[in-house]
């Protein structure tokens, strides 16, 4: 019985989401170190954390909390609007909510909800992409006795001369290449069996995806826009999550705002540069 009105009544909806909260903002700090490998790293160490980030066993196990959370969190958060607009149906006669509450604070179920429209789109556009589609192997360009030659990369740190690999059995067959892909896996033609395998290259996905002549401009104002959004969902989020469990202290609390203020408004800010970095300057 303790355990359901728990989960029943406010405040243990609001712990809940405290809590994901909480574990979101840890998700998205270090989203955000393995993102920016795409402004201050090579296209091989972001396709090298791309691969860690979708085989690693413990990552994937993370990945599943994160489904989770987010899924959580947003359910909660419309419970919670919809069981608070229930206990006070009739606003106040003398309201004034610029004056007694935050933008942030008012707003916290519609932020989150475009939010979450932002996460489902930008898991249409990479995440699916990374799991489901062809993508193309990574590729990284030398020069050899004043010729540039293109190779494929191994996850081993082996080579393949992208000339002498097929693109596919067939192609094998016709052209007598030894090696042929199979997806990001290279086999060996004559006897069928994986060799290596290579790296999706999700880099050149995403930098065609901001760069695109169409629509490049747009997305990047969009995914801008939406860490606007997400800036001013943590200003409020972050330190009420604190309060929400009970964390305040005197000598604490103050230095948690700071530092939520600080993550709120620097995360986002990251986050946004680089599409921007991707299509005006890279």
């Amino acid at each position: 019985m303790a355990k359901s009105a728990l989960l029943k009544s406010s405040i243990g909806k609001k712990y809940w989401m405290a809590l994901t909260g909480l574990f979101l903002c840890l998700f998205l700090a270090g989203h955000l170190a393995g993102n920016l490998q795409l402004i201050f790293g090579t296209p091989l160490q972001f396709n090298q954390y791309a691969l860690f980030m979708t085989s690693n066993p413990a990552v994937k196990l993370l990945s599943y909390l994160t489904y989770i959370s987010i899924l959580f969190h947003a359910i909660d958060g419309i419970l919670l609007t919809i069981q608070n607009k229930k206990a006070r149906p009739i606003g106040y006669a003398k309201e004034n909510p610029s004056a007694n509450s935050k933008f942030a604070s008012r707003n916290m179920a519609v932020l989150g909800t475009l939010i979450l429209v932002f996460i489902v789109m930008h898991m249409v556009h990479f995440w699916a992409k990374m799991h489901f589609s062809d993508m193309p192997v990574h590729t990284t360009t030398i020069e050899m006795m004043g010729q540039k030659q293109d190779l494929y990369v191994t996850t081993a740190g082996g080579y393949f001369p992208v000339s002498q690999v097929a693109k596919n059995l067939q192609e094998a067959n016709t052209t007598g290449a030894q090696i042929y892909l199979d997806g990001k896996d290279f086999y060996n033609a004559q006897a069928k069996i994986k060799i290596a395998e290579g790296y999706k290259d999700l880099s050149k996905i995403t930098i065609e995806f901001f760069k695109d002549p169409n629509t490049g401009l747009l997305f990047t104002i969009l995914y801008v826009l939406a860490m606007a959004v997400l800036a001013f969902h943590l200003l409020h989020g972050f330190s009420s999550a604190f309060q929400s469990l009970g964390l305040n202290h005197p000598k604490y609390t103050p230095a948690i705002a700071i530092f939520g203020k600080g993550f709120a408004i620097l995360v986002p800010l990251l986050f946004a540069l680089i599409p921007l970095y991707i299509h005006f300057i890279k």
